[in-house]
């Protein structure tokens, strides 16, 4: 497995120069490297990527690359690969593909690239996510992908797309909010905050009906929150264990729970005592350790 670890690195150093690989965070994967030669290629030569992560893409901002295209060209070539049957697979550069098509361009410039299809799924996936457009699930089901088809641990997948290790963990977990919590992430209705603040509750039931009621009121994620909070803390529930303490301190207990997501207990003697912080899975550890800049 190593050795295929060390192989599927290859692929970002495959469209990098060397002196740059460690770089790849700074912008797109494909980027033209000195002395790549770019031929024109007629876009029905061209095929899509299988490994394409990207579900869609914005129709507002295609049609305005078109009339870019149209108006000035392809400035940055896509990059492909040739098949055996004369066509050629792209790598990298979808929209630009096309946008081609949309202004009414019948050749397009490209870099062609000899690799592996392990490669080519590599370098396709990790260049999407050093992207900004990609919606929350998107990301997160790149980020499964390059774990399951590489064997990728979360430290490994956040070295090679530049981004923290809590950042990916919080992605992957997007994957376990119901289906059609995911399709509300997916199509924005609801954002990112509004999904990690679901992911507090236990009860998948709870996590749709709340998210249905956030778009339908247009809750904000502080409110998102703040209905997490009661839901899992009943009025009911709190007044049979009510404990005698300071208005102030309790206040504080509430504002951690709201930030934090989990039970929070606070014991306090003349201004000093401890904070007592609940958690009831792994993926409340890692919330609580991304809240107060901690790492693993």
């Amino acid at each position: 497995m190593n050795e295929k670890r060390k192989v599927l690195g290859r692929g970002l150093e495959t469209l990098l120069p060397a002196s740059r690989a460690t770089a790849a965070s700074a912008g797109p994967v494909a980027t033209a490297m000195s002395g790549d030669l770019v031929k024109e290629l007629s876009v029905e030569q061209i095929d899509r990527n299988p490994y394409q992560t990207r579900g869609k893409f914005a129709e507002e901002a295609l049609n305005e690359l078109a009339a870019s295209i149209k108006a000035s060209g392809v400035v940055q070539p896509i990059v492909v690969r040739s098949n055996s049957n004369g066509r050629f697979q792209l790598i990298a550069g979808e929209r630009r593909w096309l946008a081609s098509q949309r202004a009414g361009k019948t050749t397009v410039p490209a870099i062609i690239r000899q690799v592996s299809n392990e490669q080519a799924m590599e370098m396709t996936i990790v260049e999407n996510l050093q992207r900004e457009d990609l919606n929350a699930i998107e990301q997160a089901r790149a980020y499964e992908r390059l774990g399951r088809e590489f064997n990728l641990t979360q430290e490994q997948m956040a070295q090679r797309t530049g981004k923290d290790r809590s950042s990916v963990a919080n992605f992957l977990r997007l994957l376990k909010l119901p289906e059609e919590v995911q399709q509300l992430v997916e199509s924005e209705k609801l954002s990112f905050g509004h999904a990690k603040a679901l992911m507090s509750l236990d009860s998948p039931e709870a996590m749709s009906k709340l998210a249905q009621r956030i778009v339908t009121l247009s809750m904000s994620v502080r409110q998102t929150e703040g209905a997490v909070y009661n839901l899992m803390h009943p009025p009911e529930k709190q007044a049979k264990v009510e404990r005698q303490v300071d208005p102030n301190v309790r206040e504080a207990e509430k504002e951690l729970e709201r930030s934090l997501g989990v039970k929070v207990v606070i014991t306090d003697k003349k201004g000093k005592g401890n904070i007592l912080l609940q958690y009831a899975s792994l993926e409340d550890f890692d919330r609580i350790l991304e809240a107060l800049g901690g790492k693993r």
